[in-house]
């Protein structure tokens, strides 16, 4: 989460205001902040996130609780109705999970487009189908397969498997509810608040323009940026209905409140690539938005944090470089 890097980010700040300024007619030395010195050494930035990850525990104590302990309560309620029926779901979960982020790993990314189906687009294009135009969308058309691949892994094999072998589970109880939407939409608010508050300190930082957006043509034109803001959000709403809806729902009734830290773990493995503190960051995440997804049986407020988020990112780090689309479409 972008919350934890600002912690990068203090040490610079403190320097950067505590430093006396240069002496007229010297060239002045130039001088390394403790924070760059001490965050540079190995063994501190690795262990960076513990004491972090402690002080936010009581904190998510405080406001889950009490929600985690009626979770318990309901699941053992569920429990006791069907004591007598061995529960399948947790297996069948856990497999599908490690088989589904196995494939997108390997068959779902832009790597597998570039060796496997590029050529077949490329080969399309020059038998008459010129309309691809494969010289100026080529990076698009690499992220729509990885959302492809997304949605496809995160919704319609979980359903498809789940009808096949639980006939009886409705789709709905995915976190699909609507009426769940409204609750606790106060602490969604709030956890917004907090991540775009960080975002603008964030986005000051030099490396944080270079690496949002993923897409680098977003740029050339707003059809480009809108385009792949759409295909963005779609893979983040597969992503909720696969964390927060079906693998909480999954296994609620076998894990209760644990299935939301049974969910985060992988959760945060899909991060492994990104930002060593945002990806323990992503533990946090995964635990708030899952306890809430899990009482209100909703993942919809979920979901548009995370895409007003996603958002916020790209838009601030176009803009940081100066580097906003000024045309419609490329080439006009």
């Amino acid at each position: 989460m972008a919350l934890l890097s600002v912690v990068e980010s203090l040490g610079t700040w403190v320097a950067a205001f505590s430093a006396p300024p240069p002496s007229s007619g010297l060239t002045p030395l130039k001088s390394v902040s403790w924070w760059s010195s001490l965050s540079g050494f190995p063994p501190f930035k690795a262990l960076l996130p513990i004491p972090i990850l402690l002080a936010i525990t009581p904190i998510l104590l405080w406001f889950f609780k009490k929600s985690w302990f009626q979770i318990n309560d309901e699941a053992e309620r569920e429990r006791a109705v069907s004591s007598s029926v061995q529960d399948f779901r947790p297996f069948v979960c856990f497999a599908l999970t490690a088989v589904i982020l196995t494939m997108q790993e390997y068959y779902g990314g832009r790597d597998f487009f570039a060796s496997t189906l590029r050529p077949v687009l490329e080969a399309w294009e020059e038998n008459g189908h010129a309309w691809l135009r494969m010289a100026m969308y080529d990076e698009l058309y690499g992220y729509a397969w990885w959302v492809f691949a997304r949605v496809f892994g995160y919704v319609v094999v979980p359903i498809v498997t789940w009808k096949i072998l639980f006939p009886r589970d409705r789709i709905v109880d995915m976190g699909l509810h609507v009426r769940g939407f409204l609750d606790h939409l106060w602490l969604y608010a709030l956890c917004l608040a907090v991540v775009l508050g960080a975002l603008f300190i964030v986005a000051r930082e030099p490396d944080f323009g270079t690496y949002y957006p993923f897409y680098k043509q977003s740029s050339r034109s707003w059809s480009d940026f809108l385009a792949w803001e759409a295909m963005y959000f779609l893979q983040f709403l597969g992503l909720e209905f696969f964390f927060r809806g079906w693998m909480l729902q999954a296994l609620r009734r076998a894990l209760g409140a644990s299935a939301i830290f049974a969910m985060a773990l992988p959760y945060c493995m899909i991060h492994y690539g990104k930002p060593y503190l945002e990806t323990h960051g992503a533990l946090v995440a995964g635990v708030v938005l899952g306890t809430m997804a899990m009482r209100t049986r909703s993942i919809y407020a979920g979901f548009l944090v995370h895409v007003a988020v996603a958002f916020t990112m790209d838009y601030l780090a176009l803009l940081r470089r100066a580097a906003l689309p000024t045309v419609w479409f490329p080439g006009s």
